[in-house]
């Protein structure tokens, strides 16, 4: 007589997880981020060279040189200043206003508050350690732990929301000549258009870096499972 066959457990329930300001604001940002990246290269190609200070010409010492970047990752997918400058300038509005508008409903809505303020219990140098050994062995957590973000996770989101994505606006309008007639404090307080510049490609470069480290973090983790939740909000709890 065959053993009997135990029952299949029950999937997981579907929880809410993202919030709608979550969600919309990473669906606005997917089109309007890929544009201002790829026609920033198309401006960067004008003049391939990054300084400090002040000015800026081909003779001056630059602190980064690089070979132009190929048309096909650039708008408008050949050399263009006049049209790169047309898709930045167009999109980089709507990319600062969604940024103000996500963090004005966030603060409403306690999303700060409630998921990516640090708690104090997360900041021993113990208990940092052992999430930087479990993302290294690629131990996700399971059960209502999922649900939370987690100290690195934090530090991550944080870092960009408040950090480089500040600087990358800030260090934009810095180098507008329209804006330097209407706030000189600006181009002062990164110490020159020269160096506005260089702010604006390295805070540019860290966000990319995010990026990338965020997809393959959605990728090892499950990925049906977490673009779901950025979708729909709702998100299946892996069991313990």
């Amino acid at each position: 007589m065959n053993p009997a066959v135990p029952p299949l457990a029950p999937p997981a329930p579907l929880v809410k997880r993202h919030r709608l300001s979550t969600r919309l604001w990473h669906r606005l940002n997917a089109a309007v981020m890929a544009i201002l990246f790829m026609s920033g290269l198309g401006i960067f190609n004008a003049h391939t060279r990054l300084y400090w200070g002040q000015y800026g010409a081909n003779f001056d010492h630059a602190w980064l040189v690089l070979d132009r970047f190929p048309g096909w990752i650039t708008l408008p997918g050949h050399y263009s200043l006049a049209m790169s400058r047309h898709w930045h300038l167009t999109f980089a509005p709507v990319f600062a206003f969604a940024l103000l508008g996500y963090m004005l409903w966030s603060l409403a809505n306690r999303h700060f508050r409630r998921d990516l303020a640090f708690r104090r219990d997360e900041l021993s140098p113990r208990h940092i350690w052992r999430d930087i050994i479990d993302h290294a062995r690629l131990r996700f957590p399971k059960g209502q732990a999922a649900l939370r973000y987690n100290i690195l996770q934090k530090a991550a989101y944080n870092s960009v929301l408040f950090l480089a994505l500040p600087a990358l606006i800030l260090s934009g309008l810095a180098m507008s000549p329209g804006m330097n007639a209407a706030w000189p404090w600006l181009i002062d307080i990164f110490g020159g258009r020269q160096s506005a510049r260089s702010v604006h490609f390295i805070a540019c470069w860290a966000v990319v870096a995010f990026f990338f480290v965020h997809i393959l973090m959605v990728l090892l983790a499950g990925p049906v499972n977490e673009i779901r939740s950025m979708i729909t909000g709702r998100y299946r709890v892996p069991p313990e």
